[in-house]
């Protein structure tokens, strides 16, 4: 018994509906026999095989799109963590006594995701409802004229929907392509800083067609580079633009600016008239070569963390303040400094990088601080890649992430 009383298996196995447990993976863990018998497959042909294995594409039909979405919206639930309910889909399937005979079937799937303690995913409940009987009553001569009209209507209006569907999923597709390459094209690699090496990344969220609005930049000034990042609020081609805006205003302000909060306020000023900048967050610090001293401001952004050479790990965090566009006036925003010495790693990042969902934000900034210090010998190329192995989780991350890295 699982419980008090309770033999979870085989109420699982009693379930009237047919339902599947799948890994993360998409490889079948288990399966009750409402699914076995609805499938027409044992349970040999599906426990521990792959999903798509087991029922793969139509090779016949270039158009069946019933296993792509299928497998988009378990990729999404992995990556979300929230349930998906699919919309009616048409399913080539494959006879299991007649190989390369194939049999159109009306699957209403629901995929739910089972979480570990950490929030990860640790499995995928798949409950299928089967309508393909009532799709082909239509035909069956049985029943009167109003069912089948009805049923009619209901089998036109299920086609109507899957093509609306695919063409949703290419539009989204194509719109997540330009999005990433105008992301790319907007945040280039940095320049030397002369010599002091540093690293920048940009990694989209996984299993996901929306983009988002991250961005870094860094500017040199005389004897000091300004560091920045930011997020702007939404998704997709809209947020892309207004980041492109929001980095080319600070990159101008902190040329020209006493410090970093005053360039944050001329910041927060513009963004007043640019539509889709309110709550953006951004965060912005100054190297001071000569006197080793980081002077910094942030806007509602996660904390820069730096790292001594000694493995202490300090966020800055004493001079943080509302997002762009939070207070009905404008008011100065404050700034902080602190010194730091030869060896010392720099690190900015965006959210994506640190959270995760039915997690506490400081559990992620731990889980930061440790691997930076573990890891703080590496030169900021290697140690880039170390960070985003270590903190992406392994469904992968939900949220665009930034990074920037400077060895002090």
């Amino acid at each position: 018994m699982n419980g008090p009383g309770i033999d979870y298996e085989a109420v699982f196995q009693a379930l009237p509906g047919a339902v599947a447990l799948l890994t993360p993976g998409l490889v079948y863990a288990d399966a009750n026999e409402t699914f076995l018998s609805m499938s027409g497959r044992t349970r040999e042909q599906v426990v521990g095989r792959y999903l798509f294995d087991v029922f793969p594409d139509n090779p016949q039909d270039p158009t069946s799109s019933g296993m792509h979405n299928l497998r988009a919206s378990l990729e999404r639930v992995v990556a979300t963590g929230e349930r998906d309910s699919m919309a009616l889909q048409r399913y080539d399937v494959e006879s299991p006594d007649r190989p390369g005979v194939w049999q159109e079937r009306y699957w209403s799937p629901v995929n739910v995701p089972l979480l570990a303690p950490d929030g990860t995913v640790a499995l995928l409940l798949h409950r299928v409802e089967e309508v393909t009987e009532l799709m082909r009553a239509r035909g069956a001569g049985a029943g009167d004229d109003r069912a089948r009209v009805l049923e009619s209507e209901l089998y036109t209006r299920a086609k109507e929907l899957q093509e609306v569907n695919d063409r949703l999923r290419r539009a989204h597709a194509r719109e997540r392509e330009v999005a990433i390459h105008l992301q790319k094209a907007m945040l280039p690699p940095p320049r030397p800083l002369g010599h002091h090496p540093a690293a920048v990344r940009y990694r989209p969220a996984i299993g996901a067609l929306n983009v988002c609005g991250d961005w870094y930049d860094l500017v040199d000034l005389p004897g000091r580079t300004a560091v920045s990042v930011g997020d702007v609020v939404g998704h997709g081609l809209r947020a892309a633009g207004v980041m492109g805006l929001l980095r080319s205003a600070l990159s101008a302000a902190s040329r020209v600016a006493a410090g970093p909060a005053q360039a944050l306020e001329v910041l927060d000023l513009y963004s007043r008239d640019v539509d889709g900048a309110e709550s953006t967050s951004a965060v912005s610090v100054v190297i001071d070569w000569e006197s080793r001293v980081l002077t910094y401001s942030s806007a509602g952004h996660p904390p820069p963390a730096l790292c001594h050479p000694d493995g202490r790990v300090e966020f800055l965090d004493r001079a943080t303040d509302p997002p762009l566009g939070a207070r009905p006036e404008h008011e100065p925003r404050p700034q902080a400094e602190t010194s730091f010495t030869d060896g010392a790693v720099l690190a900015l990042y965006t959210d994506g990088l640190v959270e995760r969902r039915r997690e506490d934000i400081d559990t992620g900034l731990n889980r930061l601080a440790d691997a930076l210090a573990r890891n703080r010998a590496a030169a900021p190329e290697a140690l880039a890649d170390i960070l985003l192995t270590e903190l992406t989780p392994p469904a992968g991350n939900t949220d665009d992430t930034a990074l920037v890295l400077i060895h002090l």
